[in-house]
């Protein structure tokens, strides 16, 4: 706890709930969605315990973007891209090709909203 005297010298501006517009971001909304969508691919690929090589397969990227997702460099990633990867991850394993993300995909990663999802992909295509 801060002592009186330095709480009283300290100003706090209250966050907007998005932590690139609160930095002056232009593309603050698709930043956060970006991040969201790495979030949750990379809880799937931790929980899985993919292997590198593994990673790659799954979510047909090379291991320098496999890399950058899970450091969260997302500049060469489009909010589309992402949310494929994302499919791919939350596919039966057995299909070669992913499947529509169902509710039930939410068991794997709790903190993933599907009907955000959903919403993004219709408003995309």
């Amino acid at each position: 706890m801060l002592c009186p005297r330095l709480r009283r010298s300290r100003s706090f501006t209250p966050s907007s709930g998005n932590v690139f517009a609160d930095l002056g971001f232009a593309d603050a909304e698709e930043r956060k969605t970006k991040v969201r969508l790495a979030f949750a691919s990379n809880q799937i690929v931790e929980r899985r315990r993919f292997p590198k090589a593994d990673a790659t397969r799954q979510l047909g990227i090379n291991q320098p973007k496999v890399s950058a997702l899970a450091n969260y460099r997302l500049e060469g990633f489009s909010v589309e891209r992402l949310m494929h990867e994302l499919a791919r991850t939350t596919s039966d394993p057995a299909q070669t090709t992913p499947g529509p993300m169902t509710a039930s995909d939410s068991r794997i990663c709790p903190r993933l909203d599907t009907s955000v999802l959903t919403e993004l992909y219709r408003s995309k295509t």
